[in-house]
C-alpha cells in the first residue's frame, strides 16, 4: 500500500480495495499479534533490529508457519522457516 501512496504502483479500483480482494480470493488466514509473540520478537537471535521484521518473524515462529522472503536478515534467522 505504501507504493501506491507513493504513486509507484496502481492499485484498482483502490488499495484497500485491491488488498481485500486479494485476501478474499487467496484464502488468506490473518495470524494475530499477540503477548507471546511480542515477547518472542524480542528473544529471537535475529539481526534485524527493525521491530516490524521481528514481529513478522516471531509471528511464523509461532504459527508454525514458512514465511517468504528475499530479506537476507530474516533468513539467517535460526528456527524461522523461509523460502525465497
Amino acid at each position: 500500500m505504501l507504493l501506491a501512496e507513493k504513486g509507484r504502483l496502481s492499485l484498482q479500483p483502490s488499495p484497500i480495495a485491491w488488498i481485500d480482494n486479494a485476501i478474499q480470493e487467496l484464502g488468506t488466514i490473518e495470524a494475530p499479534l499477540n503477548n507471546a509473540i511480542a515477547i518472542l520478537s524480542r528473544q529471537l537471535a535475529c539481526p534485524h533490529q527493525d521491530p516490524a521484521d521481528r514481529f513478522i518473524a516471531a509471528t511464523a515462529i509461532y504459527y508454525s508457519l514458512q514465511l517468504a522472503t528475499v530479506d537476507r536478515s530474516l533468513i539467517d534467522t535460526p528456527s524461522l522457516n523461509t523460502i525465497g
